[in-house]
């Protein structure tokens, strides 16, 4: 099961050249990028790990990149991001999310209904990644 979480999640993986055209346009808005990676991809997981620190006042796009390839290096069987934070005021907050890397399996989500009062039912969802200890989930 393919994650479809944040922007482009439902086109094909993007190749460098297309995020490389992706951050220039953050760049070219003036929103401070980062690079985020995790193994608990669970829709509620917004905390991600941060892979070094936001590129703000950043001119080049090919630096983001960089930072991308670099944290694949290191995180290959993780979750990737690259998230775009408007600090302008009246915004102050992520204005584009995109995943650019992925784990060679994806194990997809459980989602469990339970019977609760007045014939209600309530659901949540688990990330199977999450039956193996932080770390060892890939």
């Amino acid at each position: 099961m393919k994650l479809r979480q944040g922007t482009f999640s439902f086109l094909p993986d993007l190749t460098d050249a297309e995020i490389h055209t992706q951050v220039q346009y953050c760049i070219d808005n003036g929103w401070a990028v980062s690079v985020e990676y995790t193994d608990d991809p669970h829709p509620r997981n917004t905390y991600w790990e941060m892979w070094g620190h936001p590129m703000f006042d950043n001119p080049d796009a090919a630096a983001v990149v960089f930072e991308v390839n670099e944290c694949r290096k290191q995180f290959g069987d993780y979750y990737i991001r690259v998230i775009a934070f408007d600090s302008s005021h009246g915004w102050e907050s992520i204005k584009l999310s995109f995943i650019v890397n992925r784990p060679k399996d994806e194990p997809g989500f459980h989602v469990s209904r339970e019977e609760v009062k007045g014939r209600s039912m309530r659901y949540s969802i688990k990330s199977y990644a999450t039956d193996k200890p932080e770390g060892r989930r890939y």
